[in-house]
């Protein structure tokens, strides 16, 4: 799926319908009341088992299930956090860090 970089969000958040497709059971998740740029959101936290972005893949990173569909999902900072990020000029270098 893809992803649009947001450092402004706490985790990497997906919507209802791309969980399913990606085979994320958010009965298992923690239902959760969340804050976002569009109001208050119904949503499940969940643990997605790896998330891989290029050549990078991190596990165990904490998600956000949308109880509706989003435009595009989000890359937060909980996948950023584990990664260096540098600019240059139009371009987003991200490294692993750990």
């Amino acid at each position: 799926m893809r992803f649009i970089v947001d450092t402004g969000a706490t985790f990497v958040s997906i919507g209802r319908s791309d969980a399913l497709k990606a085979g994320i059971d958010i009965t298992k998740g923690e239902p959760a009341t969340m804050q976002t740029a569009n109001g208050v959101v119904r949503a499940w936290k969940v643990r997605l088992d790896a998330v891989r972005v290029g050549d990078v893949t991190l596990r165990n990173i904490e998600g956000v299930v949308h109880g509706t569909d989003l435009p595009v999902a989000l890359l937060g900072m909980s996948f950023l956090n584990r990664m260096e990020m540098r600019r240059d000029g139009t371009i987003l270098q991200l490294r692993q860090r750990y």
